[in-house]
């Protein structure tokens, strides 16, 4: 009887034991394992600025129409500034052709107001050398300030070696006892403007006798009887 008992009780030693260490085992598997009815709260990184900026689609295309006609204003503008701009710059060469010669002109009135102080003197002395002696001053002074101001400088021409370049030739004469072509009479002066020549001479040129005779006489043809009668 006695032996049953301490065998129960043997046995019923490991049970209780086992009993007592399996809640503890359930709860740690509990506590490692995520349970699904819990939620965790997400932070939430939405700011207010940003919630405001959600707008809706009649809000959008407002912004944007109206930020497409502030860009048409701006365009606008630059092109009525462009055109300004251009017409300034037309505007401005037009007067600087208009107006280019304004120094010279006030030069040239100058000259005038001598003339006219000449011919006023002429008509009150009758002096004729004396008119004759302001008109030559009036010249020199008006070639001296071509000269100075304009780089316009008269050239002479007579006793000198005709130059094509410099010299146009309106008449020639036969001479023996030259070997190149002179200028003979300067009948119009010529110019120089700078280093290039403005004008040219208008000349008589001495032709040497022996090209003359080589070059002989221009005749010009006259028609033959055979082609007068056709």
């Amino acid at each position: 009887m006695s032996k049953d008992k301490k065998k129960r009780e043997a046995e019923a030693v490991p049970d209780e034991q086992n009993a007592a260490s399996e809640p503890v085992s359930g709860d740690i598997e509990d506590a490692t394992q995520p349970t699904s009815h819990i939620e965790t709260e997400e932070p939430n990184d939405t700011t207010d600025d940003e919630v405001i900026s959600i707008e809706s689609p009649e809000e959008e295309i407002a912004g944007l129409e109206a930020e497409v006609y502030d860009l048409k204003d701006q365009l606008l503008r630059k092109q009525a500034d462009f055109e300004n701009f251009r017409k300034r710059l037309i505007r401005e060469r037009e007067d600087a052709i208009r107006y280019a010669n304004s120094n010279l002109l006030l030069d040239l009135v100058e000259v005038i107001d001598n003339f006219e102080r000449a011919i006023k003197s002429s008509d009150d002395s009758k002096d004729f050398d004396v008119f004759h002696q302001g008109i030559e001053l009036i010249e020199k002074q008006f070639t001296s300030m071509l000269e100075s101001k304009y780089g316009l400088k008269r050239f002479e021409s007579k006793d000198e070696d005709f130059d094509p370049e410099r010299h146009q030739a309106i008449a020639a004469e036969e001479v023996i006892d030259i070997d190149c072509q002179i200028v003979l009479e300067d009948f119009q002066k010529g110019y120089m403007l700078h280093d290039r020549v403005l004008r040219h001479a208008k000349v008589k040129v001495a032709m040497p006798a022996v090209q003359a005779a080589e070059d002989g006489p221009v005749e010009s043809e006259e028609p033959t009887s055979e082609e007068t009668t056709e």
